[in-house]
C-alpha cells in the first residue's frame, strides 16, 4: 500500500501531523521506534503544556499515539534507515520492512550528538545503522555495536545469533573513532582499539540528511520554510528537528502546519 504520507518519528509533532492528516481523510503511516527511546518519555513532569498540567512525558506520548491510531493512522514500529525518492513517491526502509508514501514528514527529533570520526567516510563499507538489514554480511566475523537505544542489547544478541563475534558499547560519553581506509578495520573507544569488520551504530534520532540525499540542513536542523516544507519537493518537517525551542507546544504546532502543507501538496498534485 502507498500511503498519502509517511511520518518518520513518534513524538508530539508526529501525532499532531497524523491527526491533522486523518481529519483531511489522508492515509498515514507513522514510523517510530519504542516510546522509551523518545527523549520526552524520560520527563517525569511537563508543567507548561496547556490543558495537561503535570502530565509525565511517557503518559503524554502514550495518549498521543493511542489517539493517532484511533483516528486511523497506521503504525510501523522500527527505525527508518533510508528514504528514497522513487519518482512521484518515497520509499522508506525500516529494518527489513518497507513502506511507501506520496509525501514524507520528518519528525525525527534533534540529533545533538556529532557523528563519529570516520563514520560518514566508511558508511556502507563496514558502518551500518541496521542490524536486520546488514547483520548477515558479518556472519563469522567480528562486529561492534555502539548502541544508545533501549533495544541495543537485543540487537547485539541478534548479531550473535547470526554467527557474529560481538562487542557492545553503550557509554554515550566515550570517544568513538572508526578505523579503516577503504573499509572498517576497527573501532577505537577511549583510545583502545577493538579490531572488527563491521560497526553498527544505533541512535534514537538519526541525522535526517543521512536518511534522504539532498535534504538541506541548517546546522543540526532541517531547513524549512514557513509552511514546514523541506528542500526536497514532497517532504516536510516538524518539531525539534527544525529548530528551537524544544517544547511540546511548539512541536504540536509545527506538526499541524506540516500536515496542512502536505495535504495541500497532495491536492495540488492530484489536480
Amino acid at each position: 500500500m502507498t500511503f498519502d504520507t509517511v511520518i518518520i518519528g513518534g513524538g508530539p509533532a508526529a501525532a499532531s501531523a497524523a491527526l491533522t492528516l486523518r481529519a483531511r481523510n489522508k492515509t498515514v503511516c507513522i514510523v517510530t521506534g519504542e516510546i522509551a527511546d523518545i527523549p520526552l518519555s524520560r520527563s517525569h513532569k511537563i508543567a507548561n503544556y496547556p490543558g495537561l498540567p503535570e502530565v509525565s512525558g511517557r503518559e503524554l506520548l502514550e495518549t498521543m499515539e493511542t489517539q493517532a491510531l484511533a483516528a486511523g493512522a497506521e503504525l510501523l514500529r522500527g527505525r527508518a534507515t533510508a528514504v528514497m525518492s522513487l519518482g512521484g513517491t518515497f520509499g522508506v526502509a525500516v529494518g527489513s520492512d518497507f513502506c511507501e508514501g506520496r509525501t514524507v514528514i520528518f519528525c525525527t527529533g534533534v540529533n545533538t550528538g556529532k557523528t563519529f570520526p570516520g563514520e560518514k567516510e566508511l558508511l556502507g563499507r563496514g558502518v551500518s545503522y541496521c542490524v536486520t538489514c546488514d547483520g548477515m554480511l558479518y556472519r563469522g566475523k567480528r562486529a561492534c555495536v555502539v548502541g544508545f537505544t533501549s533495544d541495543a542489547e537485543a540487537e547485539a544478541e541478534l548479531l550473535r545469533s547470526m554467527g557474529c563475534q560481538v562487542q557492545l558499547f553503550t557509554e554515550k560519553k566515550a570517544d568513538y573513532v572508526l578505523e579503516g581506509t577503504d573499509k572498517v578495520t576497527g573501532l577505537r573507544v577511549d583510545g583502545v582499539l577493538y579490531p572488527c569488520e563491521g560497526v553498527f551504530i544505533l541512535r534514537s534520532a538519526a541525522a535526517p540528511d543521512s536518511l534522504l540525499s539532498g535534504l538541506a540542513m541548517d546546522g543540526v536542523h532541517i531547513a524549512v520554510d514557513r509552511d514546514m516544507a523541506a528542500s526536497v519537493p514532497g517532504t516536510f518537517a516538524a518539531g525539534d528537528c527544525v529548530g528551537r525551542p524544544y517544547q511540546v507546544a511548539k512541536a504540536v504546532g509545527d506538526g499541524n502546519v506540516a500536515a496542512v502543507s502536505a495535504a495541500r501538496y497532495l491536492e495540488e498534485k492530484k489536480a
